[in-house]
């Protein structure tokens, strides 16, 4: 039997009238593995079609039904009590969607009700107003129609779980025209437990105290495992941690000063609003130079950074010690965090313990293992110097881990390494010795230091979008590399696995499908500009004041999600989708698809692009809407 979804397709790309055509499209999404086990559903469909033209030809037109229902009464108790009516129906419709979507199919949609197939079939495809019946009116051939005058309020939230291994794209990419694939190192191969991040902590604390004489209370400070967040901006002269959405605007509820939450009020008398102009914002690779006066933290070494630099602060806040935040971010960030990498202090103990610190190697090994028995083109360009990499690849891969790489580069100062044309490669012996000689090919099984992307295009010839660069950083690793050199990017985000197994529950599809609804209740109501009315609509608005903090608890308690601020992407989102043309969890999902695979973005609507519902019908559309139908079925 032929899929459903092929011909509903057609239908809609030939038809400009159906208004919830994406919404329809995705409920039948469920039909393409599981074929049809009644005919019910049809003859019910079929039977209307053909009834429904008298209906149609009946009902008034009217734009914005849900508004539209309350208005019909002057009397402002009566017209009151209507909006609360509105309030009431679609909460229970949202529930019964949520109900009836976690059936996944709509053959299963269809018989969740004696009754409801007909309905639930018609409240996607008909306009609003035509849907306006008294329950279990008897149309055609004793059929009851079930109304649903109000599921245009309802979103079309999926409860089809993501999975978490999905490789998600940005942008088109088939993986049959990449020949090459190189690698960073850290949180791409080899990914780190969460004792790195203690570790890291605990030195650089330590280096403060003793080393640059910051008081001995510090050390009673402990590293917070889930208080911060990837992508979060610090305001170096204000010493306030934040997250900013994809418009510089910031999210009130997520400014920190120290350990303790800045109020809303606070934070907008300090900025006069919550707009961060484009001149304080932090530089192209998130730093704070040249006037900026923000610094975004991109990196996943990062998280023991902040954490550091807030109990720094609530420190010197409880105790009513005077101090200067620019020495402070100063003094954490290149003299204490920065030690910890440069002075080889992390490395060291690391190397020492390595099963503590590193795990998912085995993923990493099979997906190099994979792309080399498919002669694919592999190196590897990390900061890392070369005896760390050595002893966590040979760790991950096995001794001979440099046998699959045709080109190795440690030390290689990135982002500087994709810029600086200055810099000529130097190899490396396998006891760490530098040589002298001039770089005039760059061999397999040989290791080299520093150099720059621009000698690397041409000692190799790998040009364009055959290339395939994968990294956590999406300024450090991705940024020029999409935007100078057409390479394709592909960004780790470990903290992906997490985010989707919390969007895939159910308490937050219930909490995110009754918030979406309430706001379209919220901007189809405003219309009514009575005393009463707009007391109704502002009781709604708290409501959905009020939930939005839960939409951002579910993830973290201080920031909320990497990718969103109440209703925008964050900006570490709106970075992510300009320089990295997919991605995913782990390296590991590459194991989930062939080298013929590709990659499509989403056609999300652009706010222009909302599909259009006019406000008639055609029975002859719906007509051949049934016998559509009933041909793909018999």
């Amino acid at each position: 039997m032929a899929p459903l979804s092929l011909p509903v397709s057609f239908l809609l790309k030939q038809t400009d009238c159906l208004q919830r055509a994406n919404i329809f499209r995705n409920v039948l999404q469920g039909l393409r593995q599981r074929p049809f086990r009644s005919r019910l559903w049809k003859r019910n469909f079929v039977a209307v079609s053909r009834g429904i033209g008298q209906l149609l030809s009946q009902q008034p037109r009217a734009k914005n039904y849900a508004a539209s229902v309350c208005s019909s009464s002057a009397d402002g108790q009566d017209l009151t009590e209507r909006l609360w009516s509105v309030y009431h129906e679609t909460k229970r419709q949202t529930q019964g969607m949520n109900t009836v979507n976690t059936a996944g199919s709509f053959t299963e949609i269809l018989y969740c009700a004696k009754y409801q197939s007909t309905a639930v079939l018609l409240a996607y495809v008909l306009p609003q107003q035509y849907l306006i019946v008294p329950n279990e009116r008897k149309l055609q051939n004793n059929l009851f129609f079930l109304s649903l005058p109000f599921s245009n309020l309802i979103p079309a939230i999926s409860t089809d779980s993501v999975n978490p291994d999905t490789i998600f794209a940005n942008n088109e990419m088939s993986l049959r025209d990449i020949e090459i694939y190189g690698f960073d190192y850290d949180y791409t191969l080899a990914f780190y437990s969460s004792h790195l991040h203690t570790l890291i902590f605990n030195i650089a604390r330590d280096i403060l105290i003793t080393k640059h004489r910051y008081p001995e209370g510090l050390r009673k400070y402990e590293y917070i495992p889930n208080f911060a967040v990837r992508g979060l901006h610090y305001d170096v002269q204000k010493a306030l941690l934040m997250k900013i959405d994809a418009f510089h605007y910031i999210q009130l509820g997520t400014v920190y000063r120290g350990l303790q939450p800045v109020s809303d009020e606070e934070v907008i008398a300090m900025y006069e609003g919550c707009h961060v102009p484009l001149e304080i914002m932090s530089d192209f690779y998130g730093k704070s130079s040249h006037g900026h006066t923000m610094k975004q933290f991109m990196d996943i070494f990062s998280l023991p950074e902040m954490t550091l630099l807030s109990c720094v602060n609530d420190f010197f806040m409880k105790h009513n010690i005077d101090y200067e935040p620019v020495h402070l971010y100063k003094d954490v960030k290149v003299n204490s965090i920065r030690d910890v990498h440069v002075k080889g202090i992390m490395y060291r103990a690391v190397e020492a313990d390595i099963d503590k610190y590193i795990c998912y190697g085995e993923q990493s090994q099979a997906v190099l293992k994979k792309l080399s028995a498919h002669g694919k083109k592999m190196f590897l360009i990390t900061n890392s110097p070369f005896d760390f990499v050595d002893r966590g690849m040979s760790y991950i891969v096995g001794k001979d881990w440099r046998d699959l790489f045709d080109v190795v580069i440690v030390h290689a100062d990135k982002p500087g390494f994709f810029n600086d044309r200055r810099k000529p490669f130097r190899r490396v012996t396998d006891k760490g010795a530098l040589l002298w000689d001039r770089i005039h090919r760059l061999e397999k099984g040989q290791i080299y230091k520093q150099g720059n992307l621009y000698e690397f295009l041409r000692l190799t010839g790998w040009r364009g979008s055959r290339v395939l660069y994968f990294g956590d950083h999406i300024y450090s690793d991705l940024a020029d590399l999409t935007l100078k050199h057409g390479w394709r990017t592909g960004a780790i985000i470990p903290e992906l696995r997490k985010e989707i197994k919390i969007m895939n529950t159910q308490p937050y599809v219930h909490m995110m499908t009754w918030l979406q609804s309430l706001t379209g209740l919220i901007e189809q109501m405003q219309v009514h500009r009575d005393p009463a009315s707009q007391a109704v609509v502002e009781e709604w608005i708290r409501e959905r004041e009020a939930m939005r903090p839960q939409t951002k608890d579910i993830f973290n308690a201080q920031f909320g999600s990497l990718f969103r601020t109440y209703h925008n992407p964050t900006y570490f989102s709106r970075r992510l989708s300009r320089f990295a043309d997919i991605y995913m969890a782990s390296i590991s999902c590459l194991l989930n698809y062939d080298f013929q695979h590709t990659f499509f973005p989403r056609r999300t609507p652009l706010q222009h692009e909302s599909p259009f519902w006019p406000d008639f019908l055609s029975l002859t559309l719906l007509q051949k809407m049934g016998e559509m139908f009933s041909h793909v079925l018999d």
